[in-house]
């Protein structure tokens, strides 16, 4: 008598995590997530953890939920996962100002931006 259950927004072999309002330009966000798309997961992680961006720390920790997701949610095996997809999005903007000179004002954004990764199981036989 209750509600159907919701459709999976991925496929049987897919598993995806999103991180909201991180305080970073999509622009930036995007070089970090462009080094993890189509790795495997450990691969992905170790380039992570070295990576000199600020961001990239953020960045891991979506990609580990992401697999976490896989293993706990959908039953997935975490040595055959590879980073399907890893994109960018904008989100807010935070808008400030300066003072500038005679009587004008100096207009700083602060955007903020997602990322949304997905991690496949490819298995070895097929890759």
């Amino acid at each position: 008598m209750g509600k159907d259950k919701n459709p999976r927004r991925v496929a049987e072999n897919e598993a995806m995590a999103v991180s909201r309002m991180l305080r970073t330009s999509p622009q930036k966000l995007n070089l970090v997530a462009q080094m993890i798309r189509n790795k495997p997961v450990e691969k992905a992680l170790a380039d992570l953890t070295f990576s000199k961006k600020r961001i990239s720390d953020d960045v891991k920790k979506t990609l580990q939920s992401a697999i976490a997701n896989a293993e706990n949610n959908h039953g997935l095996d975490v040595d055959e996962l590879v980073v399907a997809e890893a994109f960018v999005g904008k989100n807010m903007v935070l808008k400030r100002g300066r003072p500038r000179a005679r009587g004008r004002f100096g207009k700083i954004l602060k955007p903020f931006s997602q990322v949304t990764i997905k991690v496949r199981q490819v298995s070895e036989e097929t890759a």
